[in-house]
């Protein structure tokens, strides 16, 4: 499996959901930046499930840190970040080895990795994977100190009223249903330059970690498809100021692939959780027959709640490699 990203900021995801361990190896760290495991908490506690309809899987996600000197500070050696899982229940998954769900990735993952492949929890295509990723991202905020990020889901099913949005997670929890959101990504103070034309671009980079998140079904920046349906004499941002300073922010901080000092801004669309209790017709493959699926185990109605601050760690990582290239 390739599992790294990154030149400058090399970084490599491994485990999977059920497995001993998971974490990240991240090789490029400029020395000299302190990382002790409460730096950690405050992102992780965000990921950590708590409201309802969300999995009563609890895992205590303490990050075991290694290589860092004496006075845990980087050295400018690679550094890994490791999480143990202990709270498994791989029984929930045997099923789905012939009656694989549907629109998850239980029938990909073995197709591509052979019929030896531990799909249990989703395997690597688990959000159990993405405490990880909010690892990898307070390491790059580190890199970054002078960026400020304010993320939030701003849409739960098609609404945006944030009462209604936790009454709509809980109606679907209650049906055994789930539903998808939207996640917005704020990005201020973000250094000018960053970022090439074409292959290379700040929106290019970004949303390749983006889509690294399971779940995520599509990323736009500024005024995004909006923008599509305006004239150019309506969108263009007026440059007000020497410093580059616009007056809209439709462009979303990025021209040309090039940030230009204004807020980052990215939306991100998160899918309904896959993982849901109502029955669903779908192919069996020990039987060759259609058949029902009822889906056991633990999961969350709306994954896009947890998910917010995954998106924060992946455009700070991607914030950060660039930086640093």
């Amino acid at each position: 499996m390739n599992n790294i990203f990154g030149k400058s900021l090399r970084t490599t995801i491994f485990g999977a959901s059920h497995a001993e361990a998971i974490g990240i190896v991240m090789e490029g760290v400029p020395a000299g930046i302190t990382l002790r495991a409460e730096l950690f908490a405050h992102d992780i506690d965000r990921r950590r499930p708590s409201l309802h309809g969300e999995t009563p899987r609890k895992e205590c996600d303490m990050p075991i840190i290694k290589g860092l000197d004496a006075h845990n500070t980087t050295t400018g050696n690679a550094i890994t970040i490791e999480f143990k899982n202990n709270n498994i229940r791989s029984t929930d998954y045997s099923q789905f080895e012939t009656h694989p769900r549907p629109s998850h990735a239980d029938l990909v993952q073995r197709r591509k990795y052979g019929a030896d492949y531990d799909i249990s929890g989703g395997g690597m295509a688990s959000g159990r994977m993405t405490v990880a990723l909010v690892a990898a991202g307070v390491v790059a905020k580190s890199i970054i100190p002078e960026a400020s990020f304010l993320t939030s889901l701003v849409e739960v099913g098609g609404c945006s009223d944030s009462e209604a949005m936790e009454a709509i997670i809980a109606s679907a929890a209650r049906d055994g249903d789930s539903v998808g959101g939207i996640i917005e990504c704020r990005v201020s103070s973000v250094p000018t330059s960053l970022g090439e034309p074409f292959f290379d671009s700040a929106e290019s980079i970004i949303s390749h970690l983006l889509f690294s998140i399971p779940g995520v079904k599509g990323v736009e920046f500024g005024d995004g498809f909006a923008g599509s349906t305006k004239r150019g004499s309506e969108r263009n941002d007026a440059i007000i100021d020497n410093t580059g300073t616009t007056a809209t922010n439709n462009e979303g901080g990025i021209n040309g692939g090039i940030t230009n000092g204004n807020d980052i801004v990215v939306r991100v669309a998160i899918k309904p959780t896959p993982s849901i209790s109502k029955v669903q017709s779908t192919y069996n493959f020990e039987s060759g027959e259609l058949e029902p699926l009822v889906i056991g185990g633990r999961h969350d109605a709306c994954i896009a709640r947890r998910a917010v601050v995954v998106v924060e760690a992946m455009v700070a990582l991607a914030l950060a490699e660039l930086k640093l290239r």
